[in-house]
Formats: C-alpha cells, structure tokens, sequence
C-alpha cells in the first residue's frame, strides 16, 4: 500500500524470540527449578516417543541451549512445510513438531558439533511449561514482559496477530506458498508453531529496549550472565559464538551480543553494543532473500556508528 513503516509497527521478530525463551529458562536455573545440566530423560523419559529421539538421555538443556544437542530443525522439513499449508488453522503441539525428526540420525552426539535447529527450543519450552505447570506465554508475561513494561511485544499464537503489518515473502514461500502473508485478515499459516522458537510479535521499539534489559543483565540474576555469556563455536561467521540464546560476535565497535530472526514475510536483527552501552533493533517486513541489498546487521553496524559520532 506504500504506507511509511514506523517504529510503532509491529511484526514477527523470528527466532529473536529465543532470547525471551532463554531468559524464562534462566530465571528458572537460577531458582533451582532445573538445572543447565539435567538431560531430558529427567522430563521425558516415560514418554512413549522418548525412545525415537536419538541420544535424547545424553542432551542436556545447556546443549538445547547452545545448539550442540545434534537435534535436526523440523521448522524447514519440506513434510512439515507442506502439512503446515495444507493444515493452516492446524495448533502445534510440542510433540507434533518433534514427530518431524522421530528415528533421524543425527549429525554429531550431543555436545560434539553445533547446528542451529529451533527444534532445540521447543523441547526447552517443553521443559518450562512441564516444571512451571503453566503455560509459556503466561510465564513470559509474568516473568519478563509484565516487569519490564514491554507492552508492545505480544505472542504470536494464532493466525490473527494484533497490529500485524503485512509482511512480504516472495513467490516461492513454503511457508503458505503466498507472497503477501496476511490474506483476509488472517495470517497464511498460523505462526503458532514457532512458539518458543520465536513466536512473538513485537514493535523495533520494544525490542530495542528488550535488548537492553537483557544485555545490561535485568532480565534475570545477574548471576546467570557468565553462563549466559559463556559461547561455544558456532557456524555463523568468522570468531562468532553462540551462548545460551544469545549470538556473540565482532564487530567495529568491540563485540557485541544479539540475534537474527526470520519468518515467513519478516526479517529482524537485534544488536547490543557494550563499548556503547546501546541496543539497536532492526526490523523489515519481507523475507525474500536479498530484498534490503544487504544483511540487517550492517545497518545496525552503521546507526552504532551514529550514536558514537553524534551525528
């Protein structure tokens, strides 16, 4: 429609929603709810589908947590993507999700390589709704959101988002085979089933400020920020490490901490600046690749350079 985006507007920020997940997760650690090395058979291991998921007794939650569990994604599974079309009203369970990777061999033991796999949060959101008895999003609220005045930032639990702006994904989208991703009112798929993999719909503004408050360490004890902080080799560019939710990296103004996003129609990247003491959003409403010429994370690399310059 040609409408001027602002700050204001709200989209789906990804897997950025990991960082939130994460910090649930981390409140929790700190109370001794569960612990970075409990392995799930501690929370699973009478389920009848835990036997169909390879090395399941030896990942821990630190290995969810950092990605080294050696769980495939599920979320670009092409039977998962074409049952998520065809079923657009479809509400994901955890184990639906996890029934895409029963009986897969998995590419390295737990704890022995690194690939990105939202797979790994959803059983970290199974973890906290099973020991908190309660749903995710209400501990989200009452934990992170609620305290932190983010009332911008809202799940992204079913196929009609408040204030969703519409988002762009291309003509060879899998995720709903459409372009425009709201039709009738409705998003094309029910964005649901990213849950603790991203699941939220958020305004730049608000996140910015979430980035803040949870590199700043208010989101949780701040004893839980060495752990948090403590990355392991990850494949996502020269000396970048991935810790518990949060993507550690160089950059020319020091290293910096954060995370990229993507659904179907959204792009997002959140950028913390220590040496600055600034968060840094970025949000655009398209996925088709290359449709900003170039990475988010450059442009959050050029308005730090703003804030330090003063001009």
């Amino acid at each position: 429609a040609g409408t001027p985006m602002r700050t204001t507007d709200r989209m789906l920020l990804g897997s950025v929603g990991k960082t939130y997940a994460a910090a649930v997760a981390l409140q929790m650690i700190h109370e001794k709810k569960f612990s970075l090395d409990d392995t799930l058979d501690k929370f699973f291991g009478k389920e009848p589908w835990f036997p169909r998921i390879a090395n399941a007794s030896q990942i821990s939650v630190r290995h969810l947590m950092t990605h080294t569990s050696g769980l495939v994604r599920y979320e670009f599974n092409p039977k998962f993507t074409a049952d998520l079309t065809a079923n657009p009203d479809k509400v994901w369970t955890g184990v639906d999700r996890l029934s895409y990777l029963f009986d897969a061999t998995p590419p390295f033991a737990p704890g022995e390589g690194w690939e990105y796999s939202d797979t790994n949060y959803i059983v970290l959101g199974m973890i906290i709704e099973q020991v908190s008895k309660n749903e995710y999003y209400d501990e989200l609220r009452r934990r992170i959101l609620e305290p932190s005045g983010l009332t911008d930032t809202v799940p992204a639990n079913s196929r009609t988002v408040p204030g969703l702006v519409q988002g762009y994904a291309g003509d060879k989208n899998p995720f709903g085979g459409t372009d425009e991703m709201i039709v009738g009112g409705k998003f094309a798929v029910n964005p649901q089933f990213e849950w603790t993999g991203g699941g939220l719909a958020v305004t730049a503004l608000d996140l910015a400020k979430w980035g803040k408050i949870l590199y700043e360490g208010r989101a949780f004890d701040r004893s839980m920020m060495e752990p948090f902080l403590d990355g392991v080799p990850a494949k996502l560019g020269p000396e970048v490490r991935y810790g518990l939710g949060v993507i550690i990296r160089p950059s020319p103004f020091g290293i910096t901490y954060g995370h990229s996003g993507f659904m179907p129609g959204y792009m997002t990247e959140l950028v913390y600046f220590p040496d600055l003491k600034t968060s840094i959003a970025v949000q655009v409403n398209s996925s088709v690749a290359r449709a900003t010429g170039r990475p988010l994370r450059t442009f959050a690399i050029e308005f730090a350079r703003i804030v330090r310059d003063g001009k």
